[in-house]
């Protein structure tokens, strides 16, 4: 009997992050990751974006499951969010699921879940139709596993997060051998990782980068501020084993790094290599500059933001200072670039130096252009997805593919909710399904669209402008000259001139409205609105948010107290603001 299969991404394709894939076989949805992505400059005050989970709604009768392949936030930074709308099984790996359980348990909403279940690489759950097994990758936390679907058809594979790395350790091999048996089995369709596609070189082994670091800590006699991805275990032993060898001690900064390194502690994926090594804020003066390593990673493991806060002594806890070395040793993505550029600037500012692993080392946690080739020869797929990665990325994936003889018409380079339908043997591009993003805004899930954004880009621009007039309806007449108030548009005391005839004209088309016969609340807005934006654009060649704010008072009523006229006023401003 052939299986009826359908993949989708729901995210990490044509973008950096929000990984998640949904394979549909025989009305089973298998859900392959659920991560979130931190905002790039436009999305201004967005938190993170996750996917759009609509589609899922309308069939969450189907879903057999959430299968994890490693534990950094693109791959599971979503799971409170979905599983608050889905009470669906989890797997993955010990590591990935301990991780997975500290994003859940801090949402007060899914903190409760508990059908977690943990695998491993030898393991084969049977749902019937299909199996789903798991294969060991090397990435930059241990327990990262790829995932495959054996089904009628052949096996769809799903890498995630991978590189090839012959020095790698115990917890970051990768099992060839498995790779090998997976190939042989017959692979109808390989979901490849694109993260480092473009790159050429050799990805620079991590026995080197260690070597690299502690030479860092060595040679440098001050002070070491050291950003990382909280997530990153790898990275931060290192860093650990390297201060012990200089004889430093470390300080962790943030509840959510203490609790990410306390977990792989307790699960022997982390090791300090001295007793001592770890230390208290409030111990941190009684230590040398050159005996002191400070390790940021951020709200939500992110360094960057937090490092800016530090250079600008905005951060809770230590700040950056003279004679300080700041040493990223995460590798941003191309769209961070001129943030971390900026960054480097304030840090240079504050008396600090700045060194960038990336700077030195070709470093990264995902597979280059040979690694890429590398897989298809041992797996042979008839068809290749380019996931994990902007467009230029997946098209670089696709090229390496087509250099060791996989079809161009084999390889599908998709966009969020594209539909790739197997039916007759053959693979295709189908229909496709609407998925957009879901913006978190503090404690908004998805009450951020892209009206709101582009409120937020035009007050970021050009600022705002509110007038305000009391009127006497009854009267047909204006109570009092308008009250002009402007935010980052103009200085008001320079432009007078600008705010005397942005007065008048706010008059004369409010008299124009209450000489009409039929008085409209919505219309004199308008009109203000529109008159004051030709004005004020022909004078400033500027659109600033322009607020009007009427408010009635009826002379007529003496009966009315001080307190009813101030709530009249009010209720009418509270009308013209939800407008």
């Amino acid at each position: 009997m052939s299986s009826k299969i359908k993949i989708s991404p729901f995210g990490g394709v044509r973008e950096n992050g929000k990984n998640m894939y949904v394979v549909d076989i025989n009305d089973g949805i298998y859900i392959l990751d659920c991560g979130l992505q931190y905002p790039e400059n436009e999305l201004l005050g967005i938190d993170i974006v996750i996917p759009d989970f609509s589609y899922l709604e309308e069939n969450k009768d189907r879903i057999v499951g959430v299968f994890l392949t490693h534990g950094h936030a693109d791959a599971i930074g979503a799971l409170p969010y979905f599983l608050n709308k889905f009470n669906v099984p989890v797997f993955g790996s010990k590591m990935t699921i301990e991780l997975a359980k500290l994003s859940v348990e801090s949402n007060e909403t899914t903190k409760k879940f508990s059908d977690f279940h943990v695998v491993d690489a030898n393991a084969e759950i049977d749902f019937g139709d299909v199996k789903v097994s798991f294969f060991r990758t090397t990435h930059s936390v241990p327990g990262s596993m790829g995932i495959v679907l054996d089904t009628d058809e052949g096996e769809i594979v799903y890498t995630g997060d991978f590189k090839f790395d012959q020095t790698a350790g115990r917890d970051f091999q990768t099992d060839y051998g498995r790779l090998a048996e997976i190939g042989q089995k017959g692979v109808l369709a390989l979901l490849s990782d694109s993260a480092n596609a473009e790159n050429p070189a050799e990805t620079t082994n991590e026995r080197d980068i260690a070597k690299y670091v502690e030479e860092t800590f060595r040679y440098h006699e001050g002070r070491i501020i050291v950003a990382s991805v909280a997530s990153n275990i790898l990275r931060i032993q290192q860093v650990f084993n390297a201060a012990a060898n200089t004889n430093r001690r470390v300080l962790l900064t943030g509840h959510d790094l203490e609790k990410i390194v306390n977990t792989a502690l307790r699960l022997n994926k982390l090791i300090l290599p001295v007793d001592n090594l770890l230390v208290e804020e409030a111990d941190l003066d009684k230590l040398a500059p050159e005996e002191t390593i400070i390790l940021q990673t951020g709200k939500m493991g992110e360094p960057i933001k937090a490092l800016q806060r530090m250079a600008n002594q905005q951060e809770k806890g230590p700040q950056i200072q003279a004679g300080d070395l700041v040493f990223i040793t995460t590798t941003p993505s191309h769209a961070m670039e001129t943030t971390v550029a900026k960054t480097r600037d304030m840090i240079y500012r504050a008396g600090a130096e700045v060194i960038s692993i990336s700077d030195e080392l070709n470093s990264s946690g995902h597979a280059s252009k040979n690694d890429l080739q590398l897989l298809i020869n041992i797996l042979k797929p008839k068809y290749l997805v380019p996931i994990q990665g902007e467009y230029r990325l997946l098209e670089a994936n696709s090229e390496a593919a087509q250099e060791v003889g996989i079809k161009n018409e084999n390889i599908f380079m998709t966009a969020k909710g594209d539909v790739i339908t197997y039916d007759d043997g053959e693979m295709h591009l189908g229909s496709s399904i609407n998925v957009g993003n879901t913006m978190i805004d503090g404690i908004g899930v998805g009450d951020i669209g892209n009206i709101v954004l582009r409120d937020r880009k035009v007050l970021s621009e050009d600022g705002i402008f509110v007038a305000v007039v009391t009127i006497d309806r009854k009267k047909k007449k204006i109570i009092s000259e308008p009250k002009i108030t402007s935010r980052g548009f103009v200085y008001v005391k320079a432009n007078k001139n600008l705010m005397h005839e942005s007065s008048d004209i706010i008059k004369k088309v409010v008299q124009a409205n209450l000489d009409h016969k039929e008085f409209d609340w919505g219309h004199l807005k308008q009109d203000v609105r529109e008159n004051l934006n030709h004005y004020l654009f022909d004078q400033t060649k500027r659109h600033p948010v322009i607020l009007p704010v009427i408010m009635e008072v009826n002379q007529h009523h003496r009966s009315k107290t001080t307190k009813e006229h101030e709530n009249t006023a009010a209720v009418e401003n509270k009308k013209d603001e939800s407008k």
